[in-house]
C-alpha cells in the first residue's frame, strides 16, 4: 500500500527541518481544502452528485464539506441552465463570498447557454461574473468535473497572496459592476 502525499512547495531542507515562502504554504493549504458552494439548477447538478458519491470520491480532494451559504465558501460552482431571471441572484452569492473566491462553469449550459439560445437563457455565466475554470460538456462526465476542480486546484496552489488587491483584479471587478 502506497501513500500518496501532495508535493512539497519549493524551499530549503535538511535534516528535521524544511523552510519555504509563506505564500507558497497557504496555496497549497488553501488548494487542499476548498469549501465549495454548489449552484445547480439541472442535469450537470445530478453529474456533480454522482461526482460527490462513493465512486469517484471528490472528498479526497479536500472538498468533503459542501457549503450552502456564500459567506463560507471560496468556490462557486455554477451547474446547468442558467435563466436570465436568476443572474442578478448568481451575481448576489458570488459578491456575498468572501476574499479569495473562484469559479467554476459546469457544463455547455453554464459556460455558453448550451442548445438553449432563446431570449430566456444567459448565454454564459461569464455575462454576469467572472468564471476561472470552464468544464465542457451536456452534461460533463464526474471525471470532467473532477478534471476542472484539478484545475482549479492549480489556480489556488499557484495565486499570489496579493493578486485579489491588484489593478487588474479591481479592474475586472469593475468591468462586472462588482465593487
Amino acid at each position: 500500500m502506497s501513500i500518496n502525499a501532495a508535493e512539497m512547495p519549493e524551499g530549503f531542507g535538511g535534516e528535521g527541518f524544511y523552510a519555504t515562502s509563506m505564500s507558497k504554504a497557504i496555496g497549497l493549504a488553501r488548494a487542499n481544502s476548498i469549501w465549495p458552494l454548489p449552484f445547480a439548477t439541472s442535469c450537470c447538478g445530478i453529474e456533480f452528485m454522482a461526482t460527490m458519491g462513493a465512486n469517484y470520491d471528490l472528498a479526497r480532494f479536500g472538498m468533503e464539506r459542501l457549503s450552502f451559504s456564500p459567506r463560507q465558501a471560496d468556490l462557486l460552482m455554477v451547474m446547468g441552465t442558467i435563466a436570465k431571471k436568476m443572474g442578478p441572484i448568481l451575481k448576489q452569492v458570488y459578491t456575498q463570498m468572501a476574499e479569495p473566491k473562484w469559479v467554476i462553469a459546469v457544463g455547455a449550459c453554464a459556460s455558453s447557454g448550451g442548445i438553449f439560445d432563446t431570449y430566456s437563457v444567459l448565454q454564459g455565466i461569464d455575462k454576469v461574473i467572472p468564471v476561472d475554470v470552464y468544464v465542457p460538456g451536456c452534461p460533463p462526465r464526474p471525471e470532467q468535473i473532477i478534471d476542472g476542480v484539478m484545475k482549479i486546484q492549480e489556480l489556488v496552489k499557484n495565486e499570489p497572496a496579493r493578486r485579489r488587491y491588484s489593478p487588474e483584479y479591481q479592474h475586472l471587478l469593475e468591468k462586472y459592476q462588482i465593487g
